[in-house]
């Protein structure tokens, strides 16, 4: 069985978020959705811009779809962050890579909307699929963030 896993900021859930998560229903056989993370000191950190937590954006996600839909921590980079510089390079995104992968099993695609962010996941391997960005998610992810990021809603 194939599992989709969708790597996402997520924060908040958009209705953007929710077509793309229901897109990768129709095409695998279970998906994971992973909200980034950032961790420093067992504490996560978040800010005005990115103000829900883990366990509240994984509400989100299973608010919308129940059971269907799995989430993850796996995509949780934890301080000094500069420890997972230079992408590539370093040992700990490596690590960050595996544990991602881990989620998936032996049968997975990642999902990205982003076309630099779908180069770097093929780079770690991650079996990338580059979706479309559609004018209808374009401008609802302009009047989530106040006209900005426009076509950086869904990732």
């Amino acid at each position: 069985m194939r599992t989709a896993l969708y790597l996402a900021h997520m924060n908040p859930v958009t209705e953007a978020h929710a077509q793309i998560v229901g897109d990768l229903r129709s095409r695998a056989g279970s998906v994971i959705v992973m909200p980034v993370r950032f961790v420093r000191g067992g504490e996560e950190v978040n800010s005005r811009s990115f103000p829900f937590t883990h366990a509240t954006r994984a509400r989100m996600v299973r608010a919308l779809f129940g059971d269907g839909v799995a989430v993850s921590d796996a995509y949780t980079f934890t301080a000094p962050f500069s420890r997972y510089l230079p992408p590539l390079l370093s040992r700990e995104s490596w690590r960050l890579r595996g544990r991602v992968a881990a989620e998936g099993g032996g049968d997975y695609f990642t999902y990205t909307g982003d076309r630099a962010e779908w180069l770097a996941l093929g780079a770690y391997g991650l079996r990338p699929v580059l979706g479309r960005t559609t004018l209808a998610h374009a401008t609802y992810g302009a009047q989530d963030r106040g006209g900005q990021q426009a076509g950086r809603h869904g990732h």
